[in-house]
């Protein structure tokens, strides 16, 4: 008998883990078979998506870049700063000249 997935599961190993599945997950198994096969479906999509970004990127590097597609460099640009602007405490005048604040 060959192997299965390289464990070398046998018709009974498998059978064996089957009922384990049934029993453990009863009615829910097919929601389970579900989760999982959207599971491989989003494994596989991203990892021909990593193999794209890989295959782009190396395709990048072998080819000669395109000098014109380069832009020269720019000046730095001058940015305006502001300060915030501090306004001095308003002068209370309900104070009269005998009640002067002393600083």
């Amino acid at each position: 008998m060959s192997p299965i997935l390289a464990f070398n599961l046998g018709p009974q190993e498998i059978i064996i883990l089957l009922l384990l599945g049934v029993l453990l997950f009863g009615r829910r198994l097919p929601e389970v078979g579900r989760y999982l096969g959207k599971g491989l479906v989003e494994f596989k999509k991203g990892f021909k998506g990593l193999e794209d970004d890989v295959m782009d990127s190396t395709a990048s590097h072998t080819s000669a870049p395109n000098p014109t597609a380069i832009e020269p460099p720019r000046p730095p640009q001058r940015v305006g700063v502001t300060a915030p602007k501090f306004q001095d405490a308003p002068v209370n005048t309900n104070i009269t000249n005998s009640q002067t604040p002393q600083v």
